[in-house]
């Protein structure tokens, strides 16, 4: 096999690999690497159609990823919005993901009827993209019982949007976010909580 050859088959399999990504900025990020590869590839045979395509196809990615990754911190592109704990529309994302989330958080229970919850869905236009949810420990802390982010949204942490809005916590009475213990991949450094033990704690 030739070294053109190989570019080929990489280029096809990457392209391939690209289109099973769930989460939607790895798919424009390895879909973009697979088409520009796949351009030299046709270029270098003088198949001029397939190279205008993915020229085209490569455009089209870098205005989506320039685009995501604009909105990945703007508050403008995501909405909080506080919803009841019993909120059947928040039971339904809940039953809809459980699977996923007992990936994350094996021992997640909640009890929306239990006094002192409140739920946040975190919106993308029209998209339910995160769930946050929390419990009243007393004394101001309210503890995570669950950050979600969807498969989609999984390079994105929605979550933030909750703690950077952190009027919404204070009206609540709270004075301090603690997360669950032992959260595989936590992200909270980046948003200014502190370890607490196996935690994170944020004093808002």
């Amino acid at each position: 096999m030739s070294e053109l050859d190989i570019l080929g088959w990489a280029g096809s399999a990457l392209l391939v690999f690209s289109v099973m990504q769930a989460r939607v900025l790895r798919f424009r990020a390895l879909n973009l690497v697979a088409c520009l590869v796949l351009t030299l590839f046709n270029g270098l045979l003088a198949i001029w159609p397939m190279v205008a395509m993915n020229v085209a196809l490569s455009a089209i990615n870098i205005y989506f990823l320039v685009r995501l990754l604009g909105e990945r911190h703007d508050d403008k592109a995501f909405e909080v919005l506080e919803v009841s704990p019993t909120d059947d529309y928040l039971r339904h994302v809940l039953r809809v993901h459980g699977g996923d989330i007992l990936r994350f958080q094996p021992d997640f229970v909640w009890d929306g009827a239990a006094p002192g919850h409140r739920s946040y869905l975190v919106l993308h236009a029209d998209e339910t993209v995160g769930v946050v949810l929390l419990r009243d420990e007393g004394d101001g802390t309210a503890q995570v019982v669950l950050d979600y982010v969807t498969r989609r949204y999984r390079d994105f942490s929605p979550g933030e949007f909750v703690w950077r809005r952190s009027q919404l916590l204070k009206d609540s009475g709270f004075r301090r976010v603690l997360t669950a213990p032992g959260m595989v991949a936590p992200y909270y450094e980046k948003l200014h909580f502190r370890r607490d033990g196996e935690s994170f704690a944020l004093e808002l």
